[in-house]
């Protein structure tokens, strides 16, 4: 349970969002295109940043770009 504790933990790094065209997702209510974000945990596929609610949230890596 590893991810109750995420939002505490140090950041990794900052990404920069670049856009919130998403498929299949409305991503658009979390993230803001252009806004820099805390990346708190990273997999192969997704980066879990802390998103405009503030909570810990997993995004496609398509939608940031490193800072």
């Amino acid at each position: 349970m590893i991810h109750h504790s995420w939002k505490d933990q140090t950041t990794v790094k900052k990404v920069k969002c670049v856009h919130t065209n998403a498929k299949k997702y409305m991503v658009n209510r979390v993230l803001t295109e252009g806004k820099t974000y805390d990346v708190k945990n990273e997999t192969e596929e997704f980066l879990f940043v802390v998103d405009n609610s503030g909570k810990v949230g997993g995004f496609y890596k398509e939608y940031f770009e490193e800072i």
